[in-house]
């Protein structure tokens, strides 16, 4: 089972959580990416976050993010999988993307989450633009 989306609304856990349910897997994980206001670069400059906003390109991004998920399912072994991600602003403390795996076992979850999310910032055509506390924009690369 296999379910993504794309949102212009907060994502709640609690929405999502049943999609995933399956009677015959006995480890279910999440990872939810939150804003969150102190950013530093590679340099170790700190910067404040107002605010993030994404933009994407929508059909492909679907279409990117069911590949990523039909791959993890054959590569990981998982039954389920559940991949929503925000559009629009995001403010501090809400989700950007919530990540869900189902599995037999524990381990084929804990090495999913990390994997999708590393494939999902580099290959889904999904952009963040940070606003900072003193008005600047930009553009992050994933």
């Amino acid at each position: 089972m296999i379910k993504i989306a794309l949102v212009d609304e907060p994502i709640a856990l609690e929405k999502w959580e049943p999609k995933l349910f399956d009677v015959d897997t006995g480890a279910h994980g999440w990872f939810t990416g939150v804003t969150r206001r102190v950013t530093k670069d590679a340099s170790g400059e700190i910067f404040v976050t107002r605010t993030l906003h994404y933009e994407a390109h929508r059909s492909m991004a679907l279409a990117e993010l069911r590949r990523l998920a039909d791959q993890a399912c054959q590569q990981h072994a998982l039954r389920g999988v559940v991949i929503v991600h925000r559009l629009g602003e995001v403010p501090l403390g809400e989700a950007s993307v919530l990540v869900g795996c189902g599995a037999a076992h524990r381990t084929n979850v804990f090495t999913a989450l990390p994997w999708i999310m590393d494939r999902l910032k580099q290959d889904v055509p999904i952009w963040k633009r940070e606003t900072y506390e003193d008005d600047r924009t930009e553009w992050i690369h994933r």
